[in-house]
């Protein structure tokens, strides 16, 4: 992203994620990925609009158990709903290693829509809203 600036968000997606997995959505655009990128530089970053992770996931999902290693505690899988096999994975990985998992995505809508179990209540969804006067300040 050359030549754009981040902007911090008031949402403490951090301190979140340090305590339990998560869903985070939001429309498009809002900084979902930026926001994932910048609070939690220490995790593993899957995203899903890079076409070979996504064929490679999209293959196999126990490609994530295997690539994973013990120092890998957080995970962020950016546009989670273009992949909702993957959440049986995820949900596997979560109850077996405790790893903890971040999962952004445009529309929770798609993926009930795809009959997806949302992980059981195991990872809360919270909405990401575009800029507020809080975080833009004088440039609001």
């Amino acid at each position: 992203m050359d030549g754009v600036t981040y902007v911090p968000r008031a949402f403490d997606l951090a301190r979140l994620a340090a305590r339990k997995s998560l869903f985070l959505f939001g429309p498009r655009q809002t900084g979902k990925t930026a926001l994932a990128r910048n609070a939690l530089p220490g995790a593993r970053f899957y995203d899903l609009l890079d076409a070979d992770i996504f064929l490679t996931l999209g293959r196999r999902p126990t490609q994530l158990c295997e690539e994973l290693g013990p120092e890998d505690r957080l995970v962020v899988i950016d546009e989670i709903q273009k992949l909702p096999a993957l959440l049986d994975e995820v949900h596997r990985l979560m109850e077996q290693r405790r790893i903890r998992f971040v999962l952004t995505g445009s529309s929770a809508r798609k993926l009930r829509r795809g009959g997806v179990d949302l992980l059981g209540g195991r990872a809360p969804a919270y909405m990401l809203h575009p800029f507020v006067y809080r975080e833009l300040g004088s440039a609001f």
